[in-house]
């Protein structure tokens, strides 16, 4: 090792996502694609969040994996919380 490179930590390349085929029961792949909607996901984004729920669940997520990744529109520049308007974005019923 390099006088440098000592007590650092050795760099990780970023990793491409993978690419699953998945095939589904059309009505299962119904059902979710309606609660993803609820939510507001992508039924990719769903299956991933149930996948790494039910792994942190059963204690095999592993501690190295990083957070999913946040899709859409960024938010405001000058709200804090995410909206443009000051407002919390949940609807109330």
């Amino acid at each position: 090792m390099t006088p440098e490179s000592e007590g650092t930590p050795p760099r990780r390349r970023p990793q491409q996502r993978k690419q699953v085929l998945l095939r589904l029961d059309p009505l299962v792949y119904e059902a979710l694609a309606r609660w993803a909607g609820d939510e507001l996901r992508s039924a990719n984004a769903q299956i991933e969040f149930l996948l790494r729920k039910a792994l942190a669940e059963a204690g095999r997520l592993p501690r190295e994996t990083g957070p999913l990744p946040r899709r859409g529109r960024p938010p405001a520049s000058g709200a804090s919380d995410g909206t443009s308007d000051g407002t919390s974005g949940v609807s109330e019923p």
